[in-house]
């Protein structure tokens, strides 16, 4: 679907209320397939591929998160949809923050997942920035193989060789322009406390036992800092329980929604 100067690659199953996917980085909308396979029958589920990754346009450069929630906004307004349950993993809940807090008459739920709401420091702002310039120099291989052993835990990369080889080829398949974008505009993220603090909507953090870019304690900060959320933590999970344990995330997720 065509949203201003970008093509939105999306899936849209089912009715009722409606569940907006936001993926993480470096991956796609796939990343989502089993809460889509699970939720359809009972919920409206889309699951678009954010600026730059999968089957949507990309754009080089440096793509701010506001970006990706403007592109977000426009693909609801384009669909009809009003407020959405909005769930974001890593990256996709720093742009469902964003979202919520440019749009919160959109969100009529939020789920968070495996992230963190604070501003980048000084440090991870040139971090960021230099992995933007290594993806463009060696492309997205090297990175892939690297942090594969990050994004899920070690023991179900052995345990779950077709979860770890998903993971794999969204990370090697994503564009070498389009992620260092996203990092660049990561790096210059705002800090979203202030307006967690107001969120006046059902909210969900969820984070795998085992993550260690945004481990428990990192999780249990968010809830705390969001009023009346909830935390669920999926043992033996890393960075993407939905994947490697999606009965377990989706369980929760399902249990979150009835209560809407």
């Amino acid at each position: 679907m065509r949203i201003d100067d970008i093509d939105i690659a999306y899936d849209d199953h089912g009715d009722g209320i409606p569940v907006l996917f936001v993926h993480g980085h470096p991956f796609d909308r796939s990343m989502w397939w089993p809460q889509v396979a699970r939720l359809r029958d009972r919920y409206r589920v889309i699951a678009p591929d954010l600026r730059g990754y999968g089957g949507t346009t990309v754009v080089a450069g440096t793509t701010p998160l506001s970006a990706f929630a403007g592109d977000l906004v426009g693909l609801l307004d384009r669909l009809g949809l009003g407020r959405v349950v909005l769930c974001g993993l890593s990256m996709g809940g720093q742009i469902a923050m964003e979202l919520h807090r440019t749009h919160p008459d959109r969100v009529r739920a939020l789920v968070l997942a495996d992230t963190f709401p604070e501003a980048e420091a000084p440090a991870g702002r040139e971090a960021r920035r230099g992995a933007a310039d290594r993806l463009l120099r060696e492309g997205m291989g090297p990175y892939a193989d690297e942090v594969l052993d990050r994004m899920i835990s070690p023991h179900n990369a052995r345990a779950l060789p077709e979860v770890a080889a998903h993971v794999l080829r969204m990370m090697r398949s994503t564009s070498p322009e389009g992620a260092p974008a996203a990092l660049r505009g990561r790096a210059e993220r705002p800090d979203y406390r202030d307006s967690l603090a107001r969120v006046a909507v059902p909210a969900l953090v969820v984070v795998g036992e085992e993550d260690e870019y945004t481990p428990v304690a990192v999780a249990r900060r968010l809830h705390e800092g969001i009023p009346g959320s909830a935390l669920a933590v999926i043992p033996g999970a890393a960075h993407l329980p939905n994947l490697e344990r999606p009965d377990e995330f989706t369980d929760v997720l399902e249990r979150f929604l009835a209560r809407l």
